[in-house]
């Protein structure tokens, strides 16, 4: 196996000449002299890397801390393995995204066609974008993120680190925008900066955000930071109040002579933090008659994080049919055609220009006009003059608006998330999945592949089963669909540390405290049962009898992404909490009396069905959604949106008093 460059590879394979006439990967890659034989996953021996290049780097991408050669090599070792049965020997030139076309081809087929190819991609910038702003997201979350977007080859991860709710000048009082949800997201400790980073428990420090970066490295993908300003800035002016526009607190006042010295303040602590050649500004819809004002910050801001040698992206906001007088040197990030023609109005007019345009935005749970998932028929249909889509499409239905598909104005590609409605609408797995099954078909795309719909679908779920580095899905093995079953029956369960689980995966549980007595586990404040799993996701079904004996609350199940209570905060009702929000049905569990639950999820949805005298009630969890003037939205609304909850797994009672019995868990619903 030999790959002979960090950006382009070029490797022998040796599965039938129809196979490596286009290797079905995700993206996809073509390949030339077939000799119609196949090399068989069990015959590979090592991965060798040239010494000549082992300690070469990427120079030329955005990641200022690349993998060596023989680091990414050893990352492919480790991703590997599971496939092969054992760790190959590594023999001191993979360059990384030709190793994932062959990781893809042996989970796929569980050999390599014999044949050779060129494999590199057609535009530099290929990603996506989350906006942490107005949802806290794990660093753990956003690792595991990276290792999804790098199977398909992305290799930028765009984080918008600080926003604010929508702001409906109709509905609010001053005070009440004043207190809208906002958060900046990093949490630095010098005294110039006190008080910056909110929430305060939900900020990363400067060692996580270091963590997240190298993690994210490791697999090729550059995290791309992105501060704000001067729209969409509520975190800074209550951090320092006297820089808001009058009228709009989410609004810097650019004129106010302690703005950009403010902002150069800010940028001046992170830029250190950031191991990337390109950062972003952030600079979108801000205030249309301070179109100069406007133009200064963004040259002076680009002029000033140029000298720690960065690069520096903006929104398209305002072009110069507007009276935007910017430097060209400036990458523009389109995403709305009523902001800009970007074709016209930027690309020839000597700008460079990046393709984010909101026919693939997603907006979490609800939007008037965005979608909750990418758009899979525009993807494969999208251009005006028939076939997919590919970045240098701006305009699905007009092709004058579009480029020629090599045009050097071109950057790449970075779809979009929002968060508009706040913390509370979604989960952070829903994130994931909101991207999960249309993203991979835009990476194809982005990177110049040409599988059609028929040949993704065919192939897409058998290699998220076996993307490294990740478990976004949670799945969890199991023989059959029953995962575990704990009937507590055993004659040793209660004198035994351990609880057998009787499924025949071997899930026992270790018993801290608790007494077992006739097929019944007794829990109280002081005792719970620990489970060698976390989390189980879509789809499943938790069953188990509970008997409460008092109204005090407490968790029945909990695990790292979720948790059931009995009673949350001073609510007395059953709650699913996940990400610190709570999501509480109209109902609570009866004291004294036995009772058969099953909590379940099915798709999008997660449901608590009860059996009481012999009657069974479903209640489905469910998120508010506010729009309150989002995308002209009128007037107060409230929308109820179904919320996908992981089953929690790791502990079985804590604070909860009563007893429980015959707790299985189902992979279906």
């Amino acid at each position: 196996m030999r790959i002979q460059s960090l950006n382009t590879w070029v490797v022998a394979f040796l599965v039938t000449s129809a196979e490596c006439a286009k290797l079905l990967t995700i993206p996809s890659v073509a390949c030339q002299n077939n000799r119609g034989d196949r090399y068989n996953v069990e015959r590979i021996e090592s991965i060798t890397v040239d010494t000549r290049f082992a300690t070469s780097v990427d120079k030329d991408g955005q990641i200022l801390i690349p993998p060596t050669l023989s680091q990414f090599a050893e990352t492919f070792r480790n991703d590997v393995a599971p496939l092969v049965g054992r760790k190959l020997r590594l023999d001191p030139l993979g360059a990384w995204w030709g190793t994932r076309t062959i990781f893809q081809a042996l989970a796929l087929n569980g050999y390599l066609p014999h044949g050779s190819m060129t494999d590199s991609p057609g535009w530099g910038s290929r990603g996506v974008m989350l906006d942490i702003g107005r949802h806290y997201y794990p660093p753990e979350f956003l690792v595991e993120m990276c290792s999804y977007l790098s199977i398909w080859k992305q290799n930028q991860f765009h984080l918008h680190i600080n926003d604010n709710l929508f702001i409906n000048f109709d509905l609010y009082t001053d005070k009440q925008m004043r207190e809208l949800y906002s958060a900046f997201r990093l949490s630095s400790t010098s005294p110039a900066l006190a008080g910056l980073a909110s929430p305060a428990n939900e900020s990363y420090t400067h060692a996580q955000f270091e963590w997240i970066q190298r993690q994210c490295a490791a697999r090729g993908v550059t995290i791309i930071p992105e501060i704000d300003a001067p729209a969409h800035a509520l975190a800074i002016t209550k951090w320092k109040p006297e820089l808001a526009l009058s009228g709009n607190p989410s609004m810097l006042n650019i004129s106010h002579p302690g703005t950009i010295p403010t902002l150069k303040t800010l940028w001046k602590t992170f830029l250190p933090w950031f191991h990337t050649k390109t950062v972003h500004l952030g600079a979108d819809e801000y205030n249309t008659t301070m179109v100069s004002q406007y133009n200064k910050l963004v040259d002076e801001l680009y002029h000033f994080v140029s000298q720690s040698n960065k690069k520096a992206r903006i929104w398209g906001t305002f072009p110069p049919s507007k009276g935007g007088k910017y430097t060209k040197d400036v990458v523009i990030q389109h995403w709305a055609p009523y902001e800009d023609n970007a074709y016209f109005d930027f690309i020839k007019k000597g700008y460079k220009v990046l393709n984010s345009d909101f026919l693939f935005y997603i907006s979490s749970k609800w939007h008037g006009y965005f979608g909750q998932t990418l758009n899979k028929t525009l993807i494969f249909g999208g251009n005006p003059e028939g076939g997919a889509f590919a970045p240098h499409i701006f305009d699905a239905k007009n092709a004058t608006n579009n480029p020629p598909r090599d045009s050097p104005g071109v950057m790449g590609y970075i779809a979009a998330q929002w968060s508009d409605y706040g913390p509370s609408a979604s989960t952070y797995l829903e994130v994931y999945y909101a991207w999960r099954d249309g993203l991979p078909a835009l990476a194809d795309k982005a990177w110049g592949g040409n599988l059609s719909e028929a040949e993704y679908n065919s192939i897409l779920e058998k290699v998220i089963a076996n993307i490294p580095g990740q478990n976004l899905d949670r799945r969890v093995k199991s023989k059959t669909d029953l995962i575990l079953d704990y009937r507590f029956s055993d004659a040793r369960a209660s004198k035994s540390k351990l609880v057998r689980d009787t499924s025949g995966n071997g899930y026992d549980a270790v018993n801290h405290n608790c007494k077992i007595r006739r097929s019944e586990v007794l829990v109280s404040s002081r005792c719970y049962l620990e489970t060698p799993l976390s989390s189980k996701g879509r789809d499943y079904t938790l069953s188990f009898w509970v008997y409460p004996e008092s109204r005090r609350h407490g968790e029945l199940f909990s695990g790292p992404d979720s948790a059931l209570h009995l009673g949350y905060g001073t609510s007395p009702n059953v709650t699913l909490v996940s990400g610190n929000h709570a999501y509480s049905l109209n109902y609570s569990l009866p004291t004294n009396i036995w009772t058969h639950v099953d909590l379940s999820a099915r798709g999008g949805s997660t449901f608590l069905k009860v059996f009481e005298k012999n009657a069974a009630k479903t209640m489905e969890f469910l998120a508010e959604v506010k729009p309150n003037g989002v995308m002209g939205s009128n007037g107060v609304m409230t929308i109820w949106r179904p919320i996908a909850i992981e089953a929690p797994l790791r502990r079985i009672g804590r604070g909860f008093v009563g007893k429980m019995r015959s707790i299985s868990l189902r992979g279906t619903a």
